[in-house]
């Protein structure tokens, strides 16, 4: 297992384009086939293109024991593969016992941990089999390790619109793919949200809302600064609070925060930012703005990225200007712009709730995997018509 430094180093970029000349397809209901419901009825387990969707809704706990009743080997097999792979690893490369780490992350960060997600999170545990402490690990452990992502728009499109394409470099090898999942919560009193992540997990480090904000994340340094949010934790309070970048940079600014990250943000207005983020401080980056530890960054472009991979994906911004649409999106983010860890990617198109998303093979990065576009809205429209009451008989 690499160090923090060294997963950052192997870690992507994020960047964000405008872009999309493909017409809005649909995703008629016969498409979708439901494999597993929760008898509580707060939740459904999908099928989609050969992705999985888990759907809930309601109340933390019920979001939560939905998701453990659903899929309770997934969240098992997530938890024992974070902390016993993961944590054996860090344990020999740091000379630390991943245990007494992850009490001091957990001891730190849960003051500043909005108490709704540790409630989903025990709850979902509960229902799913384990112990809450294996629970909570396997959500917390991020803030050990960091990742990737990146972004563009306007001018560098097709038409205009805007995409935001994420990259996720990150332990391809420890099977995290076997448990993908397309998430979508729908929590009473706040915003639904999407996110491409992993049975067990509840926090995010790609995701989209129904308001059209979308989020990607890159690890930095700072390993130890665990007063704050985690990262995970507080990319899920930007979804569900959150409606413009502009709200979702002010929540930043007013949270406390872990760590050292890199975010890329865009909303349906087009707007969209890089930001660096510390628990000092957050600088905003503006589309088109240069920064001296980047490669050039074109006009209508946010790129956060990192070493070789960032001069490859700048060069091919550059060459692609004007004419990047979804199917450019997916070339110009393959290796070596993805790494060979490349876990998942994402492309979101904020305006109309689109993303398009691929998952690593068993052998294979996820750059080199066919994509599945799913929408949130359908989603959401789909789970409402799904567990409906059936209308009573005239």
């Amino acid at each position: 297992m690499r160090s923090r430094s060294g997963v950052c180093a192997a870690v992507l970029s994020m960047l964000v384009i405008v872009v999309l000349s493909l017409p809005v397809r649909g995703q008629p209901a016969e498409q979708i086939r439901v494999l597993d419901r929760d008898p509580q009825g707060h939740g459904l387990l999908c099928e989609h293109g050969g992705k999985r969707i888990l759907l809930v809704a309601g109340s933390p706990a019920e979001m939560g024991q939905a998701h453990g009743r659903l899929v309770p080997s997934g969240v098992a097999s997530v938890a024992s593969g974070a902390i016993y792979l993961v944590g054996a690893g860090y344990t020999v490369t740091q000379n630390t016992w991943f245990f007494d780490r992850m009490d001091e992350v957990l001891r730190r960060t849960l003051p500043h941990t909005p108490e709704r997600f540790v409630q989903e999170c025990d709850a979902m545990s509960q229902a799913a089999g384990i112990s809450a402490r294996d629970g909570r690990a396997a959500n917390f452990f991020p803030e050990l390790f960091h990742c990737s992502g990146v972004a563009v728009r306007n001018s560098a499109t097709t038409d205009g619109m805007l995409l935001h394409a994420r990259v996720l470099d990150y332990m391809r090898d420890i099977n995290l793919q076997k448990h993908a999942l397309v998430q979508v919560w729908m929590p009473a009193g706040h915003h639904a949200w999407m996110s491409l992540g992993y049975a067990g997990f509840i926090g995010s480090v790609t995701c989209m809302n129904e308001k059209g904000l979308a989020i990607g994340e890159m690890g930095g340094r700072g390993e130890g600064k665990w007063d704050g949010m985690p990262m995970n934790f507080l990319l899920r309070e930007v979804m569900e609070r959150a409606a413009t970048v502009r709200e979702a940079v002010e929540i930043m600014r007013a949270t406390p925060r872990t760590c050292e990250y890199y975010y890329v943000i865009s909303d349906r207005s087009k707007d969209m930012v890089g930001i660096c983020a510390t628990p000092e401080a957050v600088e905003v980056l503006e589309a088109g703005a240069q920064h001296p530890k980047l490669p050039t960054v074109p006009q209508d472009t946010v790129m956060m990225s990192a070493g070789s991979r960032a001069e490859k994906l700048s060069e091919r911004l550059i060459a692609q200007r004007g004419k990047i649409d979804v199917s450019a999106m997916i070339e110009l983010i393959k290796r070596p712009v993805a790494m060979s860890s490349n876990l998942h990617n994402a492309i979101f198109r904020p305006e109309t709730l689109d993303m398009w998303c691929a998952d690593a093979g068993a052998k294979t990065p996820a750059c080199n995997e066919p994509y599945v576009r799913v929408n949130l809205g359908e989603l959401m429209a789909y789970y409402r018509n799904a567990v409906a009451p059936p209308a009573a008989n005239p």
